[in-house]
């Protein structure tokens, strides 16, 4: 059985590749606090950080450290937490 943020990155994936995009998961070499996945859309190009439903979004310090330094630097980080946000962010009929 999968875990809620598993479903939640899954849902991800599938919304992504409905609109044509690609959904690359990440991971830092020596460092902590990588948002999640970059979404690769032909119009954008945002990281993401998925979190369980049940958690609220509720990002840890370090994330939210990391991510205010991404955001600095131009990058576009969302935080995303719910099916329902997925599908409000990345609607199907633009």
């Amino acid at each position: 059985m999968t875990t809620p943020e598993g479903r939640v990155k899954a849902h991800l994936r599938k919304r992504i590749r409905a609109l044509g995009g690609e959904v690359r998961f990440l991971k830092y070499i020596g460092r902590r606090n990588c948002p999640d996945a970059l979404v690769l859309l032909p119009d954008r190009r945002p990281m993401v950080e998925t979190k369980a439903e049940l958690a609220n979004g509720k990002l840890s310090t370090g994330q939210e450290r990391e991510i205010q330094m991404l955001r600095d630097y131009g990058m576009e980080v969302l935080v995303l937490a719910t099916i329902e946000a997925i599908d409000k962010e990345f609607p199907l009929n633009n």
